[in-house]
This record gives C-alpha cells, structure tokens and sequence, in this order.
C-alpha cells in the first residue's frame, strides 16, 4: 500500500511515518499542494494524509483538484489538521474528503482509520474489476460466472459491515435484525418480489457505511449533538451513497440506494434530498422503518430501550409523516413476526 503524506512541517511528516511504519507501507511526501499534485501524478496512490493549513496552495484546494480529476478522484483523502471548527470538517467533507483526523491524534486512532479507509479502497477497486462484462459466453459459463460474482458481492457487502461495525456505533445483531425485518417487510409488499426480498436483505446491512467517514468525536458524542454536529452526521448518507456509486451490480447498486435515502421521510421533512412519498425508493423506505424500530426497542449508549407498545405507537403515530402508510399497515398486521425477529437475536 502506498500513502503520501503532504504537510509543510517536516516533523508532522515524521511523525505520521514513524506511527504507520510498522504496517509496512510505502510512503512519499510532499511540502506543499502544488509538489503534492504533481507526486500524485507519478505514483499510484492508495490513500493520502492531507494538512489543510499550508502556503502556496491549501489542502481543501489540493482536494478539490483531485476530485476533479478522472484519474485521480478515488483516492481517498484522510485531512490530518490542527483545524477543529465544525465548518472546516463539513467543508472537509463536502470536497470529498473520507475522513477528517484532528492533530494532536494517537497513534492507534490514525492507525485504525488508515486502515479502514484502505481495506474500503481496495473493496472498491475489486468491485470494479469484477463488474465484468459476461457478453455472449456459453449459458452455463454465464451462470456460474453470475452466480460467483454475487457470491464474491456477498462476502464483500459484509467484509464491509464488519469495518463499518468497529467504526460506528452500530452493532452486528442491530444490523441483522434490520436485514431480517427489511426481508419480511419486502416479503409482504405488493411491491417487490422474492428476487426484492433477497436484494433487500443483503443490502440493508450498509445503511450506515458512510458513517466510518464521521470523526470519532461527534459518532460516539455519548450526549445530543450540537445543531453543527448534527449537520456533520448527516452527511453520513451521501458519504455512503458515493462509496457505492460507482458499481453496475444490483446489489451495490441497492446497498447505494439505501444508504442515501434511509432517513427521507415519508413526508419530505428527511434528509440529504427532501424527497417526498413514492419519490422515495422502496427499499429507503423499508429500512427507515425497520431500522428505527430496532433503535428504539434496544439499549444505545445514549438512550434507554423502549417497551415494544410505546415503539409500535411511535410507528403508528409517525404512519404518514415519517413512514410508508402502506408499510405501516403491514408492520402492524404481522406485528409478532417483527417482535420475534428482535427476541432472536
């Protein structure tokens, strides 16, 4: 793996090499924007740790530059800065940064969010390399091709769930209890097919991926956050959407879906788009449910759980404003199935 590392203190350079070494990666350097563009389009580049504060040409500039850029847009930047304020991380953010690391940091916190960010990088680029295309091979090659690539998906989607599960404040039976709900809520629509219930059910465990894109220090706020705070977890949706842009596949293309359009609400007040009723996917507006009746019928660091009753009046109250009436209808008729997926678990 290859990192260069742009920041115009040498020993900040130092100090981040002397951390990672012991990974075994490569490392190149620069002093400025300008020199860092120029190394980028020498080496082939697996991350970059990007300072915000230099002369010549700042690191939002030198980010921008690069997203620009065909070529060089997917590498994932991580702003490694002594810029705490909330605007710079949303401005961070919003440039395409992965990830925003607040100087002073330990050396277990930049090493975990590296490697993160670099397992993330090299899913992605496996992803691409396997959106193949099959053409007119034989009928049964094609099949097993098929069948090994929606395996390989498979395996991936999770490989990534379990990343995002040790950056968020997820767990993993929350997770598959959101899938098993999304499956018997798709199982009863009139909507969506068997082929749905399965797309749905490996898909809907990446809800939340883009969450690993959100500093530590607002995710695991044990408190409520600030209306700034708020609005840097937000971006949680489209950070998950443009992980998972770039495939062909339905699956990811699915996963994409969801993990953009999962907190739009029925009735346009949601988030990142406003959209408003059927404007919203089905698949968004399965999860929102599913997902909020599992947060709040089990324990967070934050809040108590609610009774199973107090939850199912949340639901139905919120039926029309925040969710599918229709799907609300059928989470109320088949309401035991949905409590026992929690009692599972």
């Amino acid at each position: 793996m290859k990192i260069l590392i742009v920041d115009d203190v040498s020993e900040n350079i130092q100090v981040a090499m002397n951390i990672l070494k012991e990974e075994n990666y490569n490392f190149s350097f620069a002093s400025d924007g300008f020199e860092a563009l120029e190394l980028v389009k020498t080496g082939d580049f697996d991350l970059i740790l990007l300072d915000i504060m230099m002369p010549k040409l700042d690191g939002f500039e030198v980010c921008r530059r690069l997203k620009l850029s065909e070529e060089y847009k997917d590498i994932p930047i991580i702003f490694l800065t002594a810029k705490s304020d909330i605007d710079s991380m949303s401005k961070g953010f919003k440039l395409g940064g992965v990830d925003y690391i607040i100087k002073p940091f330990h050396a277990e916190e930049i090493l975990a969010r590296v490697k993160n960010h670099l397992e993330l990088y090299q899913a992605k680029k496996l992803l691409k390399k396997n959106n193949i295309d099959l053409g007119l091979k034989a009928n049964f090659q094609q099949e097993r091709l098929v069948k090994e690539l929606e395996e390989n998906q498979r395996e991936m989607i999770y490989i990534l769930m379990e990343m995002m599960e040790l950056t968020s404040d997820e767990t993993g039976q929350h997770i598959r209890r959101v899938a098993e709900s999304c499956k018997l809520l798709a199982h009863y629509s009139t909507e969506l097919n068997e082929e749905d219930e399965l797309i749905i059910f490996h898909a809907s465990p990446m809800h939340d991926i883009g969450k690993i894109a959100i500093p530590k220090e607002i995710l695991h706020k044990p408190g409520r956050l600030t209306e700034e705070e708020f609005e840097v977890m937000k971006t949680h949706a489209e950070r998950g959407q443009e992980f998972l842009k770039h495939s062909h596949r339905r699956l990811f293309k699915s996963a994409g879906i969801i993990a953009h359009q999962h907190h739009e609400k029925w009735d346009g007040s949601g988030y990142p788009q406003g959209l408003k009723g059927p404007n919203i996917h089905i698949y968004g507006r399965i999860v929102a449910l599913a997902d909020v009746f599992d947060a709040l019928t089990h324990k967070r660091k934050y809040k108590d759980s609610w009774s199973v009753e107090d939850a199912v009046a949340y639901i139905k109250e919120q039926s029309g404003s925040h969710f599918d009436p229709t799907l609300v209808e059928i989470f109320v008729e088949h309401l035991d199935e949905f409590v026992a997926i929690g009692k599972d678990a």
